[in-house]
Formats: C-alpha cells, sequence, structure tokens
C-alpha cells in the first residue's frame, strides 16, 4: 500500500527540526536569502522543506500557526503527466521522484512543464546552474522502501507528523476529527486534485495558512490534473514538429525571395549597361 503523511497542524510548535534533517540527509546547500522557517519561508531548488508561519484571526483571538511544506506527492501527479521525457516517476511506495532513482536526472531536459502544470506551485529550477535540473522533495524515497519513515518525520518532537499507510491515517484523521470540535470537518489532501500523500489537520481554514483551497473563484478540482493536462499536452510533439516545418518553409521562402531580388536587380544592371551601349 502506498505511505502518506498526517500532518496536525494543531501540534506543530515551528521548530524547524523538519527542515534542517531535510537539508542534512538530502545535502542540501544552506542559504541565508532562502529561509526555511518563518514568514517569509518558501519553496526552492535547495528548499526541499519549510516550514511557514502565519498570523490566523479566530472569532476569539489571534493565533500563530505553523505549516510544514513540501511537494504533495499526488496520488496522479500532474508533473509526471506534463514531462514529455517521463522523468518523473510515481513509486509503489508513493513517492514522485526522477527515474531511474532519486539520484539521476539524466532525462531532465529543462523545459519546466511540470513547474506550470504542478496545482501545488512545488517544482523549483535551479536558476543558477550551467546545467539546472528542476528539483523538489522525493519524500525520501530510499527510506520508505526500506519502511522507515522520511528524515523530516524522524525528528518531529511533537507528533505533528504520523507516517503511515494512507488508508490509516485517513481513518485515523476522520477520529480526531469527531473526537475534537476544533477541528475542521475536513482532510486536506484526501481528495484536492485526485487525492495526495500529504495530508493535512487544522483548527482554522486551510485557506488562512497557505494551503489552497480555489482556483479561479472556483473550489480547486477533485479531480487528477493529468484529466485536463494530458488533453492539452498530448498535442506538444504534433505542434513541435508542426511549428519547425512552418520554421523551415518560411526559411525557404524568404530565401527564395533575397534570390529573386538579387536576379531582378542583376538583371536590370545589365539592362544599363545595354542601354549606355
Amino acid at each position: 500500500m502506498a505511505k502518506a503523511v498526517l500532518v496536525d497542524i494543531t501540534k506543530c510548535v515551528g521548530c524547524g527540526g523538519c527542515t534542517v534533517a531535510c537539508k542534512l540527509y538530502n545535502e542540501l546547500t544552506w542559504e541565508e536569502k532562502e529561509p526555511q522557517l518563518g514568514e517569509k519561508a518558501n519553496l526552492c531548488a535547495n528548499n526541499w522543506t519549510v516550514v511557514q508561519k502565519f498570523a490566523v484571526d479566530t472569532p476569539e483571538t489571534g493565533v500563530w500557526r505553523y505549516i510544514k511544506r513540501q511537494c504533495m506527492h499526488c496520488l496522479e501527479p500532474a508533473c509526471e503527466s506534463a514531462c514529455f521525457t517521463h522523468s518523473f516517476v510515481k513509486t509503489k511506495e508513493g513517492a514522485v521522484i526522477y527515474k531511474p532513482t532519486e539520484l539521476k536526472q539524466d532525462f531532465c531536459v529543462g523545459c519546466r512543464y511540470c513547474m506550470i502544470a504542478c496545482p501545488f506551485d512545488i517544482p523549483k529550477f535551479e536558476w543558477d546552474k550551467a546545467l539546472p535540473f528542476v528539483r523538489k522533495c522525493r519524500f525520501c524515497n530510499d527510506r520508505l522502501k526500506a519502511g522507515e519513515p522520511p528524515a523530516c518525520v524522524s525528528v518531529c518532537p511533537t507528533g505533528a507528523l504520523k507516517f503511515g499507510e494512507r488508508e490509516e491515517l485517513l481513518v485515523e484523521a476522520r477520529q480526531r476529527i469527531s473526537a475534537s470540535p476544533h477541528y475542521v470537518k475536513d482532510i486536506y489532501g484526501e481528495k484536492e486534485y485526485g487525492g495526495t500523500s500529504w495530508l493535512y489537520l487544522s483548527d482554522v481554514p486551510f485557506e488562512k495558512i497557505g494551503l489552497k483551497t480555489t482556483a479561479f473563484e472556483k473550489p480547486v478540482s477533485k479531480e487528477p490534473i493529468p484529466l485536463y493536462s494530458w488533453n492539452v499536452l498530448k498535442w506538444t510533439p504534433y505542434i513541435f514538429v508542426g511549428w519547425g516545418a512552418v520554421l523551415t518553409a518560411l526559411h525557404y521562402y524568404t530565401k527564395r525571395r533575397v534570390e529573386v531580388h538579387e536576379e531582378e536587380m542583376y538583371e536590370a544592371v545589365e539592362t544599363k549597361e545595354d542601354i549606355k551601349q
């Protein structure tokens, strides 16, 4: 069965231990201009997980809420369907990684279609590299295959992150919601865009802690993105070939016009010479 992680926002204290574990385990660089913790924390090529801080107003008072963000590892990934080189693959354990392993990215050509397709705005480009790749959380897939939780989950001191089988975590999430009136009566990630491997519980509205709940002024789709993206992206090879044919035709048309113009100029010069004689 596919693995998943249940994130309980009410238990997160914003310690940032998960971000440190991610950096160390994946040997990612540290940069001051790319904070992993706080109100300005954002995912980037070297930040595969961050803990964002939000000030949320409630009926009683204002509260701080912290939310861990990383790749959602969709059940039917939009990035995988958008990649025409098939660089991304969804593993049986639940991770969305580069194939054939998380360490080999030879297939990526930097087209960034995956970045456009992702509804959660997760994949990030290595803009500062001469030979860049698109990078993101890989769900510590090697640990998953060994039956171990991701590095970030293993260091959480408050139990805000729980690793396990997705269906079992959904059952537990519903039990927590039933047992406490403080939770939002929904599990973010259960059905959003076809469902994800990272599931969220919260006591404040999801949209107030940065989770996408609407798109184009409508609730986010419960259907997987590949159902939509494939209908468009399947034409990419034909567009590529067709556009190449158009450019080739224009090249020869322009070249021929230049040749005709030169021939006419040459004939005009010869005519003037004949008149002079």
